[in-house]
């Protein structure tokens, strides 16, 4: 069967376009309709938190039916649905029910859009990183062009841009072609079975750790460019660099795979993220320096996830395979995710923001001494399987 590639890519570049709106200026926006850091916090961690159930529910639904797409096609519909509601909520109340309930759903959508794009490329599984890149380019189109227009316009634009965004987002899904997953000698390993093994506690650890210390970057970074003096377009330049650079790692990562083992790879782009969160502490009045930081990206998220998602479909294998991707979402993005966003949100103000990304470079030490004692000893296999 032929891959399809560009439906598959389709889904990617307008589900991180989406994320390219929502991300480095939600924020923005929530500060705009007077919400302070605290509030601010606290809504970014309402959104993390709903994915540490939602795509755990979302997933044993999925691989108990065997309708992930089914699944992704209602969450996307659902996500748009709801996401609208800030179209009119104006109270903390309302916006904390909203986040709650488009969050549930839209958290929902991307583990079981993973393990589908699996499926669908079988044994060439280097291959991801080709259709991945285009969510990437997604990303930049969306925070250059929102960038810009909030140079112009003001926050309040954004509810209706992502709304329409999520739309699209949902348009796509009903092109992607279902695929069968291959069938498995043995249907005798169970999930716990696997969670249980060091080598993957320690995965889901590093894996929370590293997006734990992500938090303040996604919840705060915009906030903390405006507080000194970089403006709007600019500030989306910054992000769009980091996601060029996301590009470039993508287009060469099926040669790394082929040269290096997971294991190296993971652990050379943890060591950059606490490089990367130390500049961005220290060294945001030199712009120069920022560039940098951001180009690091490439590695801390990039790097990161590539091995993440290859990781998840050696431990898990097909059988588990949706499951595997909502547990990695679920305690990374989501248990990591609500934990920064909690703690960068009530310490911003009283420790301040170079110490809160200090202590993001120290989440990313400890993660990289967990991968090193316990992750990726299976190192010819891994790449056997992967390459």
């Amino acid at each position: 069967m032929t891959i399809p590639y560009w439906r598959l890519s389709g889904f990617y570049f307008f589900y991180f376009a989406t994320v390219g709106g929502f991300i480095p200026y939600w924020s923005l926006y929530l500060k705009d309709s007077g919400f302070n850091p605290v509030e601010i916090g606290e809504l970014s961690a309402l959104t993390a938190g709903t994915r540490i159930v939602a795509p755990i529910l979302w997933g044993w639904i999925a691989d108990r039916t065997g309708k992930s797409l089914r699944i992704i096609r209602i969450a996307a519909f659902f996500t748009t649905l709801l996401f609208a509601g800030f179209l009119y909520a104006h109270s903390y109340v309302w916006f904390a029910w909203i986040t709650i309930g488009f969050s549930f759903f839209w958290n929902a959508a991307l583990p079981q859009f993973e393990a589908i794009t699996l499926a669908h490329l079988k044994t060439e599984t280097h291959r991801y990183s080709q259709i991945r890149l285009w969510g990437s380019i997604g990303f930049i189109v969306a925070v250059l062009g929102i960038g810009w227009a909030l140079d112009h316009q003001p926050p309040a634009i954004l509810p209706a841009v992502i709304s329409g965004l999520m739309l699209l987002i949902w348009l796509v899904s009903l092109t992607v072609p279902i695929t069968q997953a291959s069938k498995q000698e043995s249907l005798a390993v169970g999930i716990w079975h696997i969670i249980k093994k060091p080598a993957v506690l320690a995965f889901l650890a590093v894996n929370m750790l590293l997006q734990l210390a992500h938090a303040p970057y996604y919840v705060f970074y915009s906030i903390y460019l405006k507080h000194y003096g970089y403006s709007a377009s600019l500030t989306g330049f910054l992000w769009a660099l980091g996601v060029f650079a996301e590009i470039i790692l993508f287009i060469f990562m099926r040669r790394m795979l082929a040269r290096f083992s997971l294991r190296a790879i993971l652990l050379f782009s943890i060591l950059l993220s606490v490089i990367r969160w130390l500049l961005i502490a220290w060294c945001v009045d030199y712009f120069w320096v920022m560039i940098v930081a951001q180009v690091l990206h490439a590695a801390t998220f990039g790097g990161v996830h590539v091995a993440a998602i290859h990781l998840v479909h050696y431990y898990f294998g097909q059988q588990h395979q949706g499951k595997g991707q909502a547990l990695y979402s679920s305690l990374s993005y989501g248990l990591g995710g609500i934990v920064g966003s909690y703690y960068s949100g009530y310490y911003w103000e009283s420790l301040g923001s170079a110490m809160i990304y200090s202590l993001a470079a120290v989440c990313c030490g400890l993660a990289w001494l967990i991968a090193y004692l316990w992750i990726g000893r299976e190192n010819s296999q891994q790449r056997a399987v992967m390459g």
